[in-house]
């Protein structure tokens, strides 16, 4: 089955976010904050799509 540009969007920020956990968990370095600005608008937005893709990732992989 073809993704779509949704799949592909998700995909890319789950595993931004992965990424940066990955980096948080290892090295204490937020690379989302060092980008945006710690609580700045920005970062929260990002975050809230890394949220939003992981829960459309478990209806991805559920659909199936």
């Amino acid at each position: 089955m073809a993704k779509s540009a949704l799949d592909w969007i998700a995909l890319v920020l789950v595993i931004v976010g992965g990424l940066n956990w990955g980096l948080v968990g290892a090295f204490g370095f937020n690379l989302v904050d060092a980008l945006f600005g710690a609580g700045g608008m920005l970062a929260r937005i990002v975050y809230i799509l890394v949220g939003l893709s992981a829960l459309y990732a478990i209806y991805y992989v559920a659909k199936k």
